[in-house]
């Protein structure tokens, strides 16, 4: 067996045993970052990803999250809530967080320089580099007030590489 056939068939093995989609509406509060990672992983664990791109797609979500809970809404607001939807397709799993608050634009959002972050002992504000440093794609859509959307994508498929993600 040639190593392009290795290659083939391993990929056949890691591919989901299922496409489709699974979405969970949730009220946006900070109690909830443990159910809403539970999902997560579990969806991600059942489509064949490794325990370590769990735990990248998981640290993504939450963070999408907790931008939602800490800056979507204002404190008065009473229908606060938010929907993560994975959708699972042959080669990636699809993240997508939507809530219905305030927007912002995520491309005014500088990128942290770590040394000076870590220098002056920072907390927060690395949820955005997180999503895209653990992420192979994240994008937005913001309509402020009416639908706002984060999508992040995981490949199956390392594809930089071009080599089955281990």
């Amino acid at each position: 067996m040639t190593n392009v056939d290795k290659k083939h068939k391993k990929a056949k093995s890691i591919r989901p045993k299922f496409e489709g989609e699974y979405k969970l509406r949730i009220p946006s509060a900070t109690d909830n970052l443990e159910l809403i990672r539970g999902f997560v992983a579990k969806v991600a664990e059942k489509v064949g990803f490794c325990p370590d791109d769990i735990g990248k797609i998981e640290l993504a979500c939450d963070e999408a999250c907790t931008n939602v809970m800490k800056h979507a809404y204002d404190k008065k607001s009473k229908n606060t809530s938010l929907d993560v939807l994975i959708k699972i397709d042959y080669q990636k799993l699809t993240l997508v967080v939507t809530d219905h608050g305030k927007g912002f634009n995520p491309n005014t959002i500088p990128m942290p320089n770590l040394k000076e972050y870590l220098a002056e002992l920072k907390v927060g504000g690395l949820g955005i580099y997180l999503m895209r440093t653990l992420m192979d794609e994240v994008d937005y859509d913001i309509k402020p007030g009416v639908q706002n959307r984060v999508r992040m994508v995981k490949y199956l498929i390392d594809r930089k590489k071009s080599e089955l993600v281990q």
